[in-house]
């Protein structure tokens, strides 16, 4: 037993922990380790180890065996079984596959003491996800585009049973229907614990065929390619998903198919910006425009429109035109603003004629300069001669 790991310290907790401490512990560990959650080298082992301190240390009875006589309270007849003898974990074998994530933690929610579902029941498919590139006026705009998807589908046949024929379907004879089969060990305190296991006859469905459905070889489903019409929204942004149902995979046993999850990538646009609804464009302007005063034709998502600028506009100085954003995808009623970030060139080359009516200019600024000039700077001035 010098291998194993203190039960305490794998739930990361001192002897006197509480039974909502246990609780807790375990429920924030196993989500870390479950294999469903994490594939990290190891995870799957330290979940186990999880699993196992848990059992003990849930269960005021194997709890205070184990308080008192350490691993060696459930060590049967010398050989190394862990808890085995209570069946808690002995169960899993390594193996994950009939393990529901949700059921790990159905004991507190008032579920039961079994950890194993039922594994013939119905169970909904898995949902998948694709990634689709648009433009960026596509996503401002909305549009319809169509998707190739390979999917399972319901064989038409058998309407999903595998069987050529409804006599073909029988009750399996070694789990009775059940899909599990249930295995009874007796501890050394006299306890008896059962565990089930998935029934190997009939893989868990609780039935076999004894004819299959030519048309799709028993499998209860015939894989197709099919055209999906997918609407893009109009305002959709990158990252964002759209749900189309029923075409995800297949389900398990009768159970419906899972969703597809369709997550826009949205490619970037060389005038606009967006942030949120907002959007954000650079103009460039001559420092004539923008000391004068103007009206510009400004892009938009939505085409040009006519814009204001004022006068002794700044370099930087950032405009706003209202509602010329991108429409809300939760309320279309509501749209971004488009902000305009005006950038104030100065010429690099200049004829004579423009360089005469700058220097005038210089020479009227520095004559609005001196009479502006307040009676402390004269006074220096007359002080220094």
């Amino acid at each position: 037993m010098a291998s194993k790991r203190d039960y305490y310290e794998t739930l990361e907790l001192t002897k006197g922990a509480s039974a909502d401490q246990i609780k807790a512990n375990y429920r924030k560990l196993a989500k870390k380790y479950h294999p469903d959650l994490n594939k990290e080298p190891g995870a799957e082992e330290k979940f186990k180890e999880v699993q196992e301190a848990y059992d003990v240390l849930s269960d005021d009875q194997k709890r205070a065996a184990y308080d008192q006589y350490g691993f060696a309270a459930f060590d049967q007849n010398g050989n190394q079984q862990g808890a085995g003898g209570f069946g808690g974990f002995g169960g899993f074998n390594g193996s994950f596959q009939d393990v529901d994530l949700g059921d790990i933690f159905s004991s507190f929610f008032g579920g039961g003491t079994s950890r194993r579902r039922q594994s013939n029941g119905p169970q909904r498919g898995n949902d998948r996800l694709l990634n689709v590139k648009i433009n960026f006026m596509d996503a401002i705009k909305g549009k319809k585009i169509e998707l190739n998807v390979t999917m399972d589908e319901t064989c038409t046949s058998c309407n999903g049973s595998g069987a050529k024929s409804p006599n073909d379907i029988k009750t399996c004879s070694q789990c009775h229907g059940t899909g599990y089969q249930t295995k009874r060990m007796q501890s050394i305190f006299g306890m008896i614990q059962e565990t089930q296991t998935t029934c190997t006859a009939c893989g868990g469905n609780g039935k076999t065929i004894t004819n299959r459905c030519p048309n799709c070889a028993g499998k209860g489903f015939i894989r197709t390619k099919k055209t999906v019409d997918v609407n893009i929204p109009a305002g959709i942004n990158n990252g964002q998903q759209i749900r189309v149902a029923g075409k995800g995979e297949r389900g398990i046993n009768g159970g419906p198919n899972g969703d597809l999850y369709i997550e826009v990538v949205v490619e970037k646009d060389k005038l606009f910006r967006r942030e949120g609804n907002d959007i954000h464009i650079d103009i460039d302007m001559n420092m004539v425009d923008a000391a004068l005063g103007c009206i510009i034709d400004v892009p938009t998502v939505y085409g040009s429109v006519e814009m204001k600028i004022p006068e002794g506009s700044q370099n930087g100085q950032i405009l706003k035109l209202k509602g010329k954003g991108v429409k809300d995808i939760r309320n279309p009623q509501l749209f971004g603003d488009q902000y305009v970030h005006i950038t104030v060139s100065t010429p690099t080359k200049m004829t004579q004629e423009q360089r005469d009516l700058l220097q005038k200019f210089q020479a009227i600024e520095e004559e609005k300069k001196g009479k502006n000039e307040s009676f402390f700077d004269k006074l220096k001035k007359k002080m220094k001669k």
